[in-house]
Order: C-alpha cells, then sequence, then structure tokens
C-alpha cells in the first residue's frame, strides 16, 4: 500500500494558513502573552520524563488548528501507521522502515531477539575481560570503522552517556583522512584492541579503505590467524566479510529495512553496547520506544514530535526560514547536532514529490548548532539581532549527573534566560541607543527532561525521528531514501581513477581537470 501522496499546497488547510500567515505575520509573541495570561499552560505537553514548551512560537489557537487540519488533509494517521505496520514505505527503495521494531520488546521480531542476546554475550565476554586478544590480553580499547549512519548514531551516543560508560575507551574511525586513520592508531595497543567494521553492504568506500589500513597495520606484528581475536563485522554481506578475513562468528547482521542513518539501534549500536553495558543499551531501546507508543497513539494536538513538525513547517514554508537551531544545555550532547544534520537532511532535503512532480515550496530546514553556553558567546548575537528568522529548539535537563548544583543552577538560568530574551527583546521598556535595541519575537521551543539518562536520551532521539517522518509526509516526500548521495560517489571512482594514472582525458569538467592537474 503506498504513501499517501497529498501535494499539501493544494489542502484547504494551506489556503487557509496562507490567509491566515498574510493576517499575523506581524504579531508580536510579547502582545500574545499579555492577552492571554494561559497561554504558556496551554501550549505546553507533559509526557514522561518530558515538558514541552511551545508557547514561545508565532502562533495563535487558531493557527495550531490550522496546522493540525493540514495534518489530517495530508493523511498523516494513515502514514503513521503503514510505517509501524511493516509497508515498504521507502518505495523508490523497495523497502520497509522498521527501525521501530528493533525496540519493541513485547513484539520482537525472532532475528532481533536473536541478535540482541549475541550482543548482550559479546559486550559481557569484552567488558568482563574473557574475550582475549592474540597474546591472552583483555580488550582495552574499542574501534568503530564506519562512516554515515555507522558512526554519527553510535558515536553521539557514546559521547551524550559517557557517565554510564565503563572502563572501554572507544574510537570513531569515519572520515577516509589517512591523516585521521593515523593519529587514532598513535593510541592504540594491538593487542588490547577489538575493531568493529561497521557496513551494511561491506563495500562502503571510506569504510573498506580504512578497514584494510587498519588490518595492515595491525598484521604488522603478527598472522592473519589473529584477526578473529580482534576484528569483527556488522554487515548483510557474509561474502565480503569473510573475504576480508573476518570469521562468520565475529559477524553481527543487518537487515534492509532499517535505514542507515536510524541504525544506532540495531548491531550498529554495538560499540555503544560495549562501551555502557547491555543493561543501558536496553534501556534506551525502550525509552526511544516508550516515544514510538506515544508518537503513534497520542491524539495529535498533544503528540510531541507532531507538534514539533508542524510548527517546523509554519516557520519554514510560512516565514520562509531556511535553518533551525538546536541549542542543548548539556555538554554531553555537543554531537547531536551533526547526528541530527544527517538524520533531518539526509532524509528531507529532497526536491521531488512522491508523485514525480519538481517541487515548488521549501523541505528541510538546514539544522545548525551549538551547546549552551558555548553558543551564546558565538552565534547567539546572530539569533537575538541579526535580521534571520531562526527557530530554535532548547534542550535542558532539570538535574545534573555529577550533582554540581552551582553549576547546573547557572546553567540552567542562562538556558531559561535566553528563551526568555529571545522572546521578550527589550519590549516595554525605553531604550534610547538602537544599538542595545532587541526586538524579541524570535520563536523557539523549550524540551525540559527530568535528568539524562540511556532512556531518556533514547526518547529524544526517537522524537526527532518521529519529527522529520511528519516533515517528509505533510511535504509529500519519501524521507528515507538517499539518492542524492550517489552522484558523488559515482564521480568520486572516475577522479580516483584520474589520480591514480595521472591521466585527466577521463574527466569532462574542465574545472575538474584544472584542479586534478595541480594535484
Amino acid at each position: 500500500m503506498p504513501l499517501p501522496s497529498v501535494n499539501p499546497t493544494t489542502t484547504k488547510a494551506w489556503k487557509k494558513l496562507t490567509q491566515h500567515f498574510s493576517a499575523i505575520k506581524n504579531v508580536k509573541m510579547q502582545e500574545l502573552f499579555e492577552k492571554d495570561g494561559a497561554r504558556a499552560t496551554r501550549m505546553a505537553i507533559t509526557w514522561d520524563d518530558f515538558y514541552v514548551d511551545f508557547s514561545k512560537n508565532r502562533i495563535t489557537d487558531e493557527t495550531l488548528s490550522l496546522l493540525l487540519r493540514l495534518a489530517n488533509e495530508v493523511n498523516l494517521k494513515d502514514a503513521i501507521a503503514q510505517q509501524f505496520q511493516g509497508e515498504k514505505i521507502n518505495e523508490t527503495e523497495g523497502r520497509a522502515v522498521l527501525h521501530t521494531a528493533l525496540r519493541d520488546f513485547k513484539n520482537l521480531k525472532p532475528e532481533v531477539a536473536k541478535t540482541l542476546q549475541q550482543m548482550k554475550s559479546f559486550s559481557e565476554s569484552i567488558s568482563n575481560g574473557d574475550w582475549k586478544g592474540y597474546t591472552g590480553k583483555p580488550i582495552k580499547s574499542i574501534v568503530n570503522i564506519g562512516v554515515g549512519g555507522s558512526h554519527l548514531g553510535p558515536d553521539m551516543v557514546n559521547e551524550a552517556l559517557q557517565f554510564y560508560r565503563n572502563h572501554l575507551e572507544v574510537h570513531y574511525i569515519s572520515n577516509v583522512d589517512g591523516d585521521h586513520v593515523q593519529e587514532t592508531l598513535k593510541k592504540l595497543d594491538r593487542e588490547t584492541t577489538l575493531f568493529i567494521v561497521v557496513s551494511k553492504s561491506f563495500t562502503t568506500l571510506e569504510t573498506l579503505t580504512n578497514a584494510t589500513t587498519v588490518r595492515n597495520w595491525f598484521l604488522e606484528t603478527t598472522t592473519e590467524e589473529s584477526i578473529s581475536k580482534h576484528f569483527v563485522a556488522v554487515s548483510a554481506n557474509e561474502t565480503a566479510v569473510t573475504n576480508f578475513g573476518i570469521t562468520t562468528t565475529n559477524l553481527f547482521p543487518m537487515w534492509d529495512w532499517v535505514g542507515g542513518r536510524f541504525s544506532l539501534w540495531s548491531t550498529v549500536g554495538l560499540s555503544i553496547c560495549c562501551a555502557i553495558g547491555y543493561k543501558n543499551f536496553e534501556a534506551l531501546l525502550k525509552g526511544a520506544h516508550s516515544m514510538d507508543i506515544h508518537f503513534k497513539e497520542t491524539k495529535f494536538e498533544g503528540n510531541i514530535p507532531v507538534i514539533l513538525a508542524l510548527l517546523s513547517v509554519w516557520y519554514t514554508n510560512f516565514f520562509e526560514s531556511e535553518t533551525e537551531a538546536v541549542i542543548p544545555y548539556s555538554h554531553y550532547l555537543e554531537k547531536l547536532i551533526p547526528y541530527l544534520q544527517q538524520a533531518v537532511m539526509e532524509s528531507n532535503g529532497k526536491s521531488i514529490d512522491r508523485n514525480g512532480n519538481p517541487i515548488d515550496y521549501q523541505t528541510s530546514a538546514i539544522i545548525w548548532g551549538s551547546t549552551g553556553t558555548n553558543g551564546q558567546h558565538a552565534f547567539f548575537q546572530l539569533l537575538h539581532q541579526g535580521t534571520k528568522l531562526i527557530p530554535t529548539d532548547f534542550i535542558a535537563f532539570a538535574a545534573s549527573l555529577h550533582g554540581n548544583k552551582t553549576h547546573q543552577d547557572k546553567l540552567s538560568a542562562n538556558c531559561l534566560a535566553q528563551t526568555e530574551a529571545l522572546l521578550m527583546g527589550t519590549f516595554g521598556d525605553t531604550v534610547e541607543n538602537s544599538f542595545k535595541r532587541f526586538d524579541g519575537n524570535k520563536p523557539s521551543n523549550t524540551i525540559l527532561i527530568k535528568k539524562l539518562t540511556p532512556r531518556s536520551l533514547g526518547s529524544l532521539i526517537a522524537m526527532y525521528e518521529h519529527k522529520l517522518f511528519v516533515q517528509g509526509i505533510v511535504w509529500n516526500i519519501f524521507s528515507y531514501d538517499q539518492w542524492g548521495v550517489e552522484l558523488g560517489k559515482t564521480l568520486a571512482k572516475n577522479t580516483l581513477s584520474a589520480l591514480e594514472q595521472k591521466n585527466t582525458s577521463v574527466i569532462k569538467n574542465s574545472s575538474t581537470q584544472r584542479l586534478l592537474d595541480r594535484y
């Protein structure tokens, strides 16, 4: 059953939103708050350990009503059902999109349950010191070799959950830049390092190049028989894995219904499982599943991913804002932004709709940001007094992990003050110096979470996954394919051949030819 394919601009809701936007585009949120004492209460969602305040947005109750009507007119409810039922909603690749099935412990697919037990047994043998290297020493370092979804998700989660990590050191090799590889290898002891090669196809240029370089480095001091004690693979290509020298007992499977950028919940998360332990890895998955249930079963008006997605559509398509900032007030979430950049922009950076027609409206905001308070001393000047409208998500935690209340109070105060400053500016104040005037009226959401735990992180990541899915449905695009990355890969093969053979005649573009000549 194909996904609904409704051009949003043809809906009645879109036409009414266009009229509504003309009427309220210059509305001052400061005045909305003055007139409505219940606004902050009404425009907030409480769920589990989350409190999502979306009252600081340039919307009225009518705006919300029309956005929700838009969601209904594009048949969002049917689309959600199709995803969870395993329909092949990634139609251009003929695949289901079932990363949610990886974390549904009440209805686990048999192959998922079996693989989770494999991950549990393996991770415990590594962390307990039962798995020995070729000289009989226990493993002390884990190196994940992968790129894109095989790197960004696991790296982000391990950084975010380092408070919960065990004694194992974890490194990530992703970039095909040889200097990056060598700098990582300098930190490693061959006798106590385990390498996890992650590639669904086991043909990805960057990953295979890096894995081969690492393999050659490892074999400088030992024999190929030692590979089985130091190399494992996460892949769907058993033949290529065994040809590389990794035994089938060291192979963790992948499935075609799990897309790369949504794969940290699968065996791609093996480095996470090793570093934080299986119990915490399972809590991560269960936190995500809780958000899945919320998304699937909650009415749209109280549904966190749906509301956040519709607000994004409002700014992207009516205010024509082009970017969204994400500001986590926890340094543990430093790598959340690059993770979301891939998740959102690789999913929704499309210009052809599900009917195969060119799109004449904006899709996908550009995602950027940094941790607070660092961002305050870098780009917040643009947020406060710049000419661009930049909707911003503030992510905050009520409690710190190490319990330093002095620091946490100052961190939290900065977060809340920034959202208020963006809203209020110098509204109502007499400011004679125009350079010190702040217009305010800058939109933001505040996502307040009780504490950063494996469970709450899982819920947060799943929240953004479902948000981008809703956006894709509204924009009538296929969010789960990624054909846009293929052309560059194809051209890179020709360019590599020209570099290796010192023959630029195979290159058609004169600019590229000139650049190659300079090399």
